[in-house]
């Protein structure tokens, strides 16, 4: 049977430890800023990026670790993306110069848009 229903990732959660850091990192790294926070601005549960990744502070309490393989992250300029993910911290992996695993351990890919991809995508307000 054909495919016939387009779809694309709306977000990705990921829960974290550090959520203060992880704001920071996609904001500023990756020029995906924060359009919701759940919670306390200075002590977020939550905090949704423009761009798709939803971040949960972990309750250590919680008695469980979720994780996720790695977060694939279309930029406009891949090498300025590389430069920014390393002076966070973000260290080199095997699998090529486009992957990066995070201080926490969150593993990031590094993909190249084509053309006007990026600011046609974060043109879209699906919940808007």
């Amino acid at each position: 049977m054909a495919q016939t229903t387009r779809s694309y990732v709306e977000h990705v959660a990921i829960h974290v430890k550090d959520i203060q850091w992880h704001i920071r990192f996609f904001s500023e790294a990756l020029g995906m800023p924060v359009y919701r926070i759940q919670g306390l601005d200075d002590a977020p549960h939550q905090a949704w990026t423009i761009g798709g990744i939803q971040l949960v502070a972990e309750d250590a309490d919680a008695g469980f670790s979720q994780c996720i393989g790695h977060v694939g992250i279309m930029t406009e300029d891949v090498e300025q993306a590389i430069y920014a993910v390393s002076a966070w911290g973000g260290k080199e992996m095997p699998q090529g110069r486009h992957w990066f695993r995070l201080p926490e351990g969150l593993v990031v890919e590094l993909l190249q848009a084509q053309g006007h991809a990026v600011t046609e995508a974060l043109a879209v307000k699906p919940r808007g």
